[in-house]
């Protein structure tokens, strides 16, 4: 194996990580701030993936361009959910909550394959189309250009936490409820807001993935389970966890698939993840 190959590697690994990383980011919030476990987030992305397609087959939308407008319709789309939906197994047991958010995630993606058949599809040719040579390595444009694409979503949700009254109220919310709302912040729209910005994240990661991936119904199961992988390695509730357990899951998928084949590159992933759950179960950012 030669130092080329090696640096290869771990680049696509890194930027792949990037790409979880963001997935990661808004299931994490929802479970900080909520304290419920979305299984219905891959079809976020999923969501966010078709939106692209469509966008991109129906009025040749480059998905740079339309990468603000499926973020906005996915956060709306997360925002009606939880009023629709969630708003009402807030305060149930939390078997209520997992199967409903697990019925969510069927019946989101049965919608998919109704109403646009089990195909897959992709979308060709678009502005980041092709490779760039980038410190002496050949990388996909459409790789780099997800990756960067994720590292600015992800700064503007780490800056919208930490330096923004709103998102303060968010982090205020999900480190103690109760507390919150006795200095007057409204916990349900602080779950709504979480709601649609853990959609919004994920659509934004679908618009990016789209470029390079593959899009059919069930593309968000490729993904919800490194996802989980990443919130419980970086810490449930920890954004700043999620984005470097993202690139440390995508570093250790791509380098086991190297070393080992890869027919093993995930089994690496989730002995790492069993590893940390025996000795850190809260996780390598976590609180202890």
């Amino acid at each position: 194996m030669t130092f080329e190959i090696l640096a290869q590697t771990l680049a696509s690994g890194v930027l792949i990580g990037l790409i979880y990383a963001l997935v990661a980011i808004g299931l994490t919030m929802i479970f900080g701030v909520m304290d419920i476990v979305n299984f219905a987030h891959g079809e976020f992305l999923m969501l966010g993936m078709y939106s692209t397609f469509w966008l991109f087959a129906l009025y040749a939308l480059d998905p740079m361009l339309t990468l603000p407008l499926t973020v906005l319709m996915l956060f709306a789309f997360g925002v009606l959910l939880y009023k629709l939906l969630i708003v009402r197994i807030i305060n149930a047991p939390m078997l209520t909550q997992i199967f409903t958010t697990f019925g969510l995630m069927y019946l989101l993606r049965g919608v998919a394959q109704f109403l646009w058949k089990p195909d897959f599809r992709s979308v060709e040719n678009s502005a980041v189309a092709g490779t760039v040579k980038v410190l002496g390595l050949q990388l996909g444009q459409p790789q780099l250009v997800a990756g960067v694409g994720a590292v600015l979503v992800t700064a503007v949700i780490w800056y919208f936490l930490n330096h923004t009254r709103l998102g303060a109220a968010l982090e205020a919310t999900a480190a103690d409820k109760d507390a919150a709302r006795l200095m007057g912040i409204d916990s349900h729209r602080m779950f709504s807001l979480a709601w649609g910005i853990g959609a919004a994240c994920a659509g934004a990661a679908g618009v990016l993935l789209a470029t390079f991936f593959p899009i059919f119904p069930d593309v968000g199961a490729n993904f919800i389970l490194l996802a989980f992988v990443v919130v419980n390695l970086g810490g449930f509730g920890s954004v700043t966890g999620a984005f470097w357990a993202g690139i440390l899951v995508g570093v250790i998928e791509v380098m086991g698939g190297l070393l080992l084949g890869p027919q093993y590159k995930l089994a690496v992933v989730l002995v790492l993840f069993l590893g940390v759950l025996m000795f850190r179960p809260q996780g390598l950012m976590g609180k202890a």
